[in-house]
């Protein structure tokens, strides 16, 4: 008997998670799922730290469950990017994903399908990302706009040179003369 952990959200105090629950319920109980625990957030989506959330993959880390149920992909994860992620770690620990409303479900074979389709489209698109952005940066060198940091001016170099000689560190430096860190040591490396 396979156990499974359940994860709803809510985004207000005024919603109720009980149709996500319900629903989740009564399908860990058809696939006869032993339900280990069930983790609820009130949190929007968009915020970083969700406590149930971070339980969860404490819980799954920790091989407590065996399949992570889900209502709906938005409920869980805040971008593709991040469901990606989170996909990538269930199927590295060996724990299938089930995502109720989209009928994503990693313990059958079509479900495993549909999963690696999702991928192979989340890699699409970030290589159509890098891909634009680097005809991008291309297209800016042909028309001859500088890329990367301004250089340092005339004034600039006298002031770092200043401050190294009263003997201030490189990231001192760079604080006081909002200057990066790497571009004071490449030009103090000349």
């Amino acid at each position: 008997m396979k156990t499974a952990a359940i994860y709803a959200r809510i985004s207000t105090q005024e919603q109720n998670p009980d149709m996500q629950l319900i629903a989740l319920r009564e399908f860990a109980k058809k696939r006869g799922f032993k339900v280990f625990r069930e983790y609820v957030d009130v949190i929007s989506g968009v915020t970083e730290s969700r406590e149930q959330y971070n339980q969860l993959f404490s819980d799954v880390r920790k091989r407590f469950v065996d399949v992570v149920m889900v209502w709906k992909f938005d409920r869980f994860a805040r971008s593709t990017k991040m469901l990606l992620a989170a996909l990538d770690e269930f199927h590295n620990l060996g724990v299938d994903f089930i995502s109720y409303q989209e009928n994503i479900d990693t313990t059958s074979a079509l479900g495993r399908v549909m999963f690696t389709i999702i991928g192979a489209i989340a890699e699409f698109e970030r290589e159509m990302i890098i891909t634009r952005g680097r005809a991008g940066l291309h297209k800016a060198k042909l028309q001859g706009k500088r890329i990367g940091r301004p250089p340092v001016s005339e004034l600039q170099k006298k002031r770092i040179e200043e401050l190294r000689g009263q003997g201030l560190s490189i990231r001192q430096i760079s604080a006081r003369e909002l200057i990066a860190v790497g571009t004071i040591s490449k030009y103090l490396g000349r």
